[in-house]
């Protein structure tokens, strides 16, 4: 196994700097090989390259570890069949991914790397047709937005009600989501903010990034009360330990608050000797969205701090600075379990706290916005 996976990373090397050529080659071997499958897939595809080579990378970086490796396909085989995937899907992507790393890699592509290659797609694709087949949840549940809330002109809080069956999330958990009436077929997935209720209600904080985002653009300026959206499985890891006694740091960015409020209500209905430190950084006071609703939750529960920093206005009254630096003025956080959660840089930046102040990394689950 230790050799199979260096293979598989190895080879990752000679195609990694030229993602885009792979993702390009890839599609449009697909879609020559099968033409109706263009019909799954957005009119517009940017974007969806990067998808497809996230989860290859980390399918392929956790072959060593075989059990995240089954959980983490066995969900994406559930959360594939949002696109209608069926198992002779499967062996057509094989070709084409095939096809794209030999013309990408060049002459460096070597017989070894291909089989290994063909050897880890095969447990690949058993593994997510595994996780579909035995599923027993809809390809994707109908919510209505139940509210919509604008805090900011980049960021809005809204909720919706799964409709027809429950939807089984765990705190720390994100879904995919679809706004059919505006962007049909275009799929991104957002943190639940909030924990598992008897309503069947979740919660997203959107934030429109700069340049790019026509899903999340949509959700913060057009979607209103009333409006349908579709939510696929959840999935994501970064969910409490309840066999655990070690008190806990959450560290938060922006949006990134997302799963660590969903993390504070949960421990709300049963904690009580857990003390949780939350460390939540914006750049400006303003982006500081959810810290009234925060210090309720400080007022309401002893066990439960929380400590706001601005990275860009020297006049804030509290902690100044990015928050991965703040987060090093207090602890040690050796003995702690750790939840970061927020953009690439910023989880980044904290998970180097982190190592450098030296907890283990079993003790660490982040959720980041972008690549690392």
């Amino acid at each position: 196994m230790e050799h199979f996976a260096r293979l598989l990373k190895e080879s990752w090397t000679l195609v990694e700097s030229d993602r885009e050529r792979l993702s390009g080659h890839f599609y449009a071997r697909l879609f020559l090989l099968d033409p109706e499958l263009r019909t799954l897939f957005p009119a517009e595809m940017s974007g969806q390259g990067d998808r497809l080579l996230e989860a290859i990378v980390t399918a392929t970086q956790t072959v060593d570890d075989p059990e995240s490796f089954d959980e983490y396909l066995r969900a994406l085989g559930r959360d594939h069949r949002k696109y209608h995937v069926d198992p002779a899907h499967y062996a057509t992507m094989g070709v084409a991914l095939m096809d794209a790393l030999r013309s990408t890699a060049g002459d460096d592509w070597n017989l070894e790397y291909d089989q290994a290659w063909r050897d880890a797609y095969a447990a690949i694709s058993a593994k997510m047709m595994a996780g579909a087949e035995n599923d027993r949840n809809p390809p994707f549940w109908h919510g209505e937005v139940l509210t919509h809330e604008r805090v900011g002109p980049d960021t809005a809080v809204l909720t919706c009600r799964a409709l027809q069956y429950p939807l089984p999330w765990r705190a720390g958990q994100y879904v995919s989501v679809e706004v059919p009436r505006y962007l049909p077929r275009v799929w991104r997935t957002y943190s639940v903010a909030n924990a598992p209720n008897d309503d069947n209600v979740l919660e997203f904080h959107v934030r429109t990034p700069t340049g790019a985002g026509w899903l999340s653009g949509a959700l913060v300026r057009r979607v209103r009360p009333g409006d349908l959206l579709r939510l696929a499985a959840p999935m994501g890891s970064m969910t409490l330990d309840r066999s655990s006694t070690r008190d806990i740091l959450a560290v938060a960015g922006g949006v990134g608050l997302a799963p660590v409020k969903a993390l504070v209500e949960e421990l709300a209905t049963y904690n009580r000797t857990r003390w949780v430190h939350v460390f939540y950084g914006a750049r400006r006071p303003a982006d500081l969205y959810a810290l009234p609703g925060l210090r309720e939750l400080v007022e309401a529960h002893p066990w439960l701090s929380v400590t706001p920093a601005c990275s860009e206005d020297p006049d804030f009254d509290g902690e100044r600075g990015a928050v991965s630096d703040v987060v090093t003025r207090y602890g040690p956080w050796t003995n702690h379990d750790c939840y970061v959660s927020g953009s690439a840089r910023m989880v980044r930046a904290t998970l180097r706290a982190l190592a450098e102040d030296e907890v283990p990394p079993s003790r660490i689950r982040y959720d980041t916005f972008g690549n690392l």
